[in-house]
Parts: C-alpha cells; sequence; structure tokens
C-alpha cells in the first residue's frame, strides 16, 4: 500500500502539469479555432524548465510514453471493415499509392538531403499517414538516439502548421481546377496531415465532400497499425535491451490496436463507447504532446536545420501530387 501511495506521489506532479497544458490546448482550440495538438506542444515548450529538476519529470516522463502508447491503442476504436468497403478498389488503391510512395519519398529524401532516416521515417510517416498522430506512434517504435525527441518536436509542429495551411489554400486550389465534389473530397482526405483539418476543410466546401474526405482520411489512419507493426519487427531488439527475451516481438499498444480495431469492425461496440475510446484517445494524445513538449529544447528543435524544412514541404507536395494525379487518371 505504501509502495503505491508512494508510486502516486512520483508521478502525479508531472501528470498534472502535462493534463493542465492537454486542457488548456483543448480550450484555446475551441475558443480561438488554433489546433490542439500544437497548442499542447508549444505550451510544453514553454514550460520545458518543468522537466528538468524538481517533482516533475517521473510523471512527465510517464506521460510521454504510456499515455501515449495507450492513446495509439485506442484510436483503433475508429477503424473498421466498413471503411474499405465503402471506398471501392480504384480508391483504395490511389490512396495505399500515396501513403506508400510518400514514405519512400520521405527516405530517399532524406537520404538525398543528408539527414538521418529516422527523420524521413518519421516525417514521410505523419505526412503519409496521419500527422500527429501518426508521428507520435512512429516515434514510440523507432529505436532512440539523442536527435529522437527533437524529430518529434519538430516534426509535430511542421506537420500541424502545413496541415492547417492546406485546410485553407486546398479547398480553394479544387475550385480553382474544378475538381467534382467527390475528387475534392478524395483530394483533402488523400493529402492533409491530421484528420481535424481535413474535416474543417472537406465541410467548408459541402457536406457531401466533407464525409468523402473523412471517410478517405480514415482510412489513411487504418493503414498506421500495419506500418507500426512492419516498423516493429523490423526494429525489434534495436534499443538497449536487444537480444532479450522479454522484449515483445509486437508492442502490446499494437495489439490493442488491432483488437480494438477487429471488435468495431465486428460492430461490437456500440456508438457510445466507440465515441467514447475515440475522446479517451484524443486526451491521453494530447497528454503525451504536451509531456512531449516539456521535455523539448526550443533551441534543439531549431537546431533541425533548413534540410528538415525542405524535406517535409517536399514530402507535403508529393503526396498532393500523387492524389491528384491518381484523380486525373481514374477520371479516365
Amino acid at each position: 500500500m505504501k509502495s503505491h501511495i508512494a508510486s502516486v506521489q512520483r508521478y502525479m506532479p508531472g501528470i498534472i502539469v502535462a493534463g493542465i497544458i492537454a486542457l488548456a490546448a483543448k480550450f484555446l482550440s475551441e475558443h480561438y479555432g488554433v489546433p490542439a495538438m500544437l497548442m499542447a506542444l508549444l505550451l510544453g515548450i514553454a514550460l520545458h524548465f518543468l522537466s528538468e529538476e524538481g517533482a516533475c519529470p517521473p510523471g512527465i516522463e510517464l506521460c510521454a510514453t504510456t499515455v501515449l502508447r495507450i492513446g495509439v491503442a485506442l484510436l483503433g476504436a475508429r477503424i473498421s471493415l466498413e471503411l474499405l468497403l465503402a471506398l471501392g478498389f480504384e480508391m483504395i488503391a490511389l490512396v495505399l499509392a500515396g501513403v506508400i510512395l510518400t514514405i519512400l519519398f520521405g527516405l530517399a529524401a532524406s537520404y538525398l538531403l543528408g539527414r538521418g532516416w529516422r527523420l524521413g521515417l518519421l516525417t514521410g510517416g505523419s505526412v503519409a499517414i496521419c500527422g500527429a498522430s501518426a508521428a507520435i506512434a512512429i516515434a514510440a517504435v523507432l529505436p532512440k538516439n539523442e536527435h529522437s525527441e527533437r524529430n518529434l518536436s519538430f516534426t509535430i509542429l511542421s506537420v500541424t502548421v502545413l496541415s492547417t495551411l492546406a485546410m485553407i489554400v486546398y479547398p480553394i486550389v479544387c475550385q480553382s481546377i474544378s475538381l467534382s465534389t467527390d475528387e475534392t473530397g478524395v483530394f483533402l482526405g488523400g493529402t492533409i496531415h491530421d484528420v481535424a483539418q481535413v474535416v474543417g476543410a472537406g465541410f467548408s466546401v459541402s457536406p457531401e465532400t466533407g464525409d468523402s474526405a473523412t471517410l478517405i482520411k480514415l482510412f489513411r489512419v487504418a493503414t498506421l497499425a500495419p506500418f507500426i507493426l512492419m516498423l516493429s519487427l523490423m526494429f525489434r531488439g534495436a534499443g538497449p535491451d536487444k537480444g532479450s527475451a522479454s522484449v515483445p516481438v509486437v508492442p502490446p499498444f499494437i495489439i490493442g490496436f488491432f483488437v480494438l480495431a477487429t471488435l468495431n469492425s465486428f460492430g461490437l461496440f456500440p456508438d457510445w463507447l466507440s465515441s467514447t475510446l475515440g475522446r479517451i484517445s484524443q486526451w491521453a494524445l494530447l497528454t503525451a504532446i504536451a509531456a512531449v513538449g516539456l521535455r523539448t529544447s526550443l533551441r534543439r528543435v531549431l537546431e533541425v536545420g533548413p534540410q528538415a524544412i525542405v524535406m517535409i514541404i517536399a514530402q507535403t507536395a508529393f503526396i498532393a501530387f500523387i492524389i491528384l494525379g491518381g484523380i486525373y487518371f481514374l477520371r479516365g
């Protein structure tokens, strides 16, 4: 009993700090229209000193690791087989091609620009799949080095800013090149990084565009699980526990993701439960992002260099080119 109380006392200050930052970010998002993930990261970075000493570091570490994995696992409650069936083969092929080619482009760009492959995978995966959420999940399974947290903070910051710009600019672009309602939905859902910005962009055009854009985007989110599973198998034992039998082949949070997605696909989750798990996932990820921000020095983020900025902008342009080219090809 005393050990449990001691654990609570050890972790609680950091958890409270990260939770308060998440609440503040959500408030700013709901009242001023700014992305909650971006606000959580920036507020955390502003309070970085709290992670350096005092009572907060253990709880901040817990939020940046364990709470992060819980949030990723609960994303599975939003995924179902129905998503695939509703898209049709041609759209599935186009979106899947966009995801795979963008990840490969990210790796190639990181090599050409002299950046590490970890940053290429991290930025490529986040641009290709689902922005900040993908970045968090990918970072959780990549082998760590001294730049890991800096790269994660840079990626979250970059994809959120680019996604927000795309939410404003892409609907105008779609209108200027005379895409149909369905084609606009495919383009918005297939190219914008974060789910919230896809929803904002789609429904700013029309309800029909919003529905199709959201559907396409959720299919991109569904590709996160197999990608993370592949990475976890590739990098099994790459950390300090290399060779240890205690290291699982598949991380428990990925198993959780698959289990929840399977249960949801078979209709075993009532709508209220799926919605509740989705909200818990959002709060867990928001708290984890706040903790990542707390552990990040702004000076170190700025050290990432212009090549990384060029790389992530190029990846954003690349996936837009792939999806738009596919739309024109399918138009016949």
